[in-house]
């Protein structure tokens, strides 16, 4: 009776399908993500950007030969390894596949299917001839051709082959456990039992806990919790943070210290050079003790960033120390805005007075701060600095300029083509050349701006207490794009010929000379006066008759009573033509109150569709949102003296300019590449009213290209809540009927009871 067998493979064929799908599990992935990039795709990009960004600090760093890095090499050693592992196990499961066949007698006898009996006979005599142990033959072979022979010839083992697959008939189900047989040897039993603990009880404990430790020391964007906590303390201990304050907080980051980052460093050297440097800065306050914020590694960070945004000269020990500290900058700072906005929500949820909110001032400066550590310029520096080729000496000819006063970037673009090159005469044609190309390389962002209300019946109609979604829509263009149009601009103003320019002239003085003198104004002796309207000649019959008695006699007053009767008929015309003129005027005002109420209702459908069009389009921006993973790699910032490729990064969010505060939390805009759409959300007023509040869209690399639109809003008071609506109403139709019927054929059995009775 067939029956289960569960075995250990003994000849390893079964072992070899789970350790193929294991390497092929491991190496698979791992080729994906760990194989290192072609570097001849990022030196092409390189090249291609080298007009550009070819005096970027980052650019050149970049393009130095690296030291020799055998890390890369290693790992294309380590994947080639699994890769011909897996291969060879491939390979190894491919030939052994042919020992788990079916059974075939005709196969073992080297038959072909359907061969007679005496064939059979025939062929079994020549083959145990040839394998007969006895003549010096294969024993095993011998069995399987006697085994084979009465499979074809004897009737119980044709059938049990017919049935079963075999001739000894049903055969117990075997089921192979894909580990070799020695693991479960008891020889190897001590060896195996060892290499168990050794990995699940030594190896497997200690690279997990090693991976937590890591991971419970930094926070999700990889900034160390103890740096989040320094920051909320001393952000809730200074309210209004200045710039010299914020540069100390900031350089107060455990990021910064070798007891809790490796790869910052501390050397000896620094108790020579960093007194050197503070002294050739200047105002910098020792004299507080107020730990973190004076320890020697905050006073190293702190005196670094200082010399970088005044573009100091420091010792080339200190450099690789500066360049660290500079590519931690922005991440830092963006945690800072973080926590400072927590602390403004964490205000406005308490009602404690006790507890204040960071000012708006405190988180534009973390903002300024980020552009001046990527550009390496001070607050109130000029943006021009951020070009090449100029610099302070040569500043003062384009800032204080006779003609041109010019102070920011974009003041230099709206120059037409030759002033801007007489403006700059002092640099050389191939450094105009790249300052042209820097420029115009400079990001210009508009904004697109519309509030609303979702989810509401009326969205425009903003209520007190509603939530109010402004949809902003960011459009990137660059200052190459803005010199185009303008000197298409001055190109169309410059075309006309002389006589042209001279003609227009005229006209335009014509056309200036009508407009300043206005409307003639009529003598007064001819100025129109309003007409008085005549007495109506009603009693004028009534003079005529009594003049006309007294003079003719019969025949006057004859003559009278038909004009009287000729007066009457006109009069009674004229009502006529009265009352038919007020039908048709009543006519047309109720045609024209039916065409004012289609017009309604047209335009109440149109901002129906609008209206669900928007809720549509907010909902599938949502939905992008989720399902979408826009790259953050948008466009290579310019930066003289920052030491890492930086991409172009934005803040956009609302305040109140007049009160300094913030009305809708920073969303920082990472994905700007040509359009983005961003929806910032903030609670309406408490009062109805009007409120102007502005939207800022700031650069986190770049100084005086911030954009600041207007966003006003005329909040109303809110809708009373109705007591009684008819879709509340629970009767329905079928309902009444129902108890309309009941209450016929209650009425009608009592008739018939009342008749009964009489009865």
């Amino acid at each position: 009776m067939a029956g289960q067998q569960f075995q250990y493979d003994d000849s390893g064929n079964t072992f070899f399908y789970f350790l193929t799908s294991f390497v092929g599990l491991i190496v698979i992935p791992a080729t994906y993500y760990l194989w290192p990039r072609d570097q001849n795709a990022e030196q092409i990009r390189l090249k291609n950007i080298r007009k550009v960004y070819g005096r970027c600090m980052w650019y050149r760093l970049r393009l130095l030969k690296p030291q020799p890095n055998i890390i890369p090499t290693v790992k294309k050693i380590v994947l080639l390894a699994g890769w011909a592992l897996f291969l060879f196990l491939a390979y190894k499961v491919s030939k052994t596949d042919r020992e788990y066949q079916e059974y075939n007698p005709y196969e073992v006898l080297n038959l072909d299917p359907g061969a007679t009996v005496a064939e059979i006979k025939k062929q079994y005599r020549l083959l145990s001839l040839k394998y007969h142990p006895d003549k010096g033959g294969d024993e095993v072979m011998f069995m399987r051709i006697a085994k084979a022979y009465a499979a074809l010839t004897d009737e119980e083992s044709r059938k049990n082959w017919e049935e079963f697959g075999n001739p000894d008939g049903p055969q117990a189900t075997s089921f192979g456990i894909a580990l070799p047989a020695w693991i479960v040897d008891q020889k190897n039993s001590i060896l195996v039992l060892l290499v168990y603990g050794l990995a699940f009880m030594v190896i497997l404990p200690v690279v997990v806990g090693s991976w937590w430790y890591r991971s419970i020391r930094y926070s999700g964007d990889q900034i160390l919790i103890r740096t989040t906590q320094i920051y909320t303390y001393f952000v809730y201990k200074t309210r209004n943070m200045d710039m010299k304050r914020l540069i100390m907080v900031l350089s107060g980051a455990s990021e910064f210290d070798p007891q809790y980052n490796k790869d910052a460093t501390s050397r000896p050297t620094d108790n020579i050079l960093i007194p050197q440097l503070i002294r050739e800065i200047g105002s910098i306050n020792l004299k507080k003790n107020e730990p973190p914020l004076t320890c020697p590694y905050s006073l190293k960070a702190r005196v670094l960033l200082l010399s970088h945004l005044a573009r100091m000269k420091i010792p080339e020990t200190l450099e690789e120390d500066q360049q660290f500290m500079l590519k931690k900058c922005p991440a830092l700072l963006q945690e800072m805005v973080n926590v400072i906005c927590q602390l403004i929500i964490m205000a406005r949820s308490r009602e404690e007075r006790e507890f204040r909110a960071p000012t708006l001032a405190s988180l534009e400066n973390c903002m300024k701060l980020s552009q001046m550590a990527v550009q390496g310029l001070q607050q109130f520096k000029s943006p021009l600095l951020q070009l090449p080729h100029i610099e302070e000496d040569n500043l003062r000819r384009v800032s204080n300029h006779k003609k041109y006063k010019i102070k920011t970037i974009q003041d230099l673009v709206s120059l037409k083509e030759s002033d801007r090159h007489s403006l700059l005469h002092f640099l050389e044609d191939d450094k105009y050349e790249e300052v042209m190309a820097v420029l115009g390389s400079f990001p210009y962002v508009t904004m697109d701006i519309k509030s609303q209300v979702l989810d509401d019946e009326d969205s425009n109609n903003i209520t007190v207490g509603s939530l109010v979604t402004v949809l902003v829509k960011l459009t990137r263009q660059t200052m190459a794009e803005v010199f185009e149009k303008e000197q298409s601009i001055f190109a169309a103003e410059e075309q006309p010929a002389e006589d042209g320019i001279d003609a227009n002239k005229n006209k335009a003085k014509g056309g200036w000379q009508q407009k300043s003198k206005g409307p003639k104004k009529m003598p007064k002796s001819k100025k129109k006066k309003p007409l008085k309207k005549k007495p109506t000649a009603v009693p004028l019959p009534q003079a005529k008759q009594q003049k006309q008695k007294q003079a003719n006699g019969v025949v006057g007053s004859e003559l009278a009573v038909k004009e009287d009767e000729d007066d009457i008929s006109e009069k009674g015309s004229d009502s006529e033509e009265e009352e038919t003129n007020r039908e048709s005027q009543s006519e047309k005002d109720d045609g024209s109150d039916r065409d004012s109420d289609r017009e309604q209702d047209e335009r109440q459908n149109k901002d129906d569709e609008a209206e669900w069009q928007e809720l549509q389009q907010s909902i599938q921006r949502k939905e992008r949102a989720l399902l979408e993973t826009k790259s953050k790699i948008t466009h290579p910032v310019y930066s003289l003296y920052f030491p890492e490729e930086k991409q172009e990064w934005w803040w956009l969010y609302i305040a109140d300019r007049k009160e300094q505060t913030l009305i809708s939390m920073p969303y920082h805009v990472c994905t700007l590449k040509d359009t983005e759409e961003v929806e910032l959300k903030f609670p309406a007023p408490g009062k109805p009213g009007n409120y102007q509040y502005t939207v800022f869209l700031r650069s986190d690399s770049y100084m005086g290209l911030d954009q600041i639109k207007p966003l006003k809003l005329e909040v109303h008071e809110a809708k009373p809540v109705p007591e009684n609506h008819p879709q509340w109403d629970t009767a329905i139709e079928g309902d009444e009927d129902q108890e309309d019927s009941e209450g016929f054929e209650d009425s009608f059995e009592e008739e018939e009871e009342e008749e009964e009775g009489d009865d």
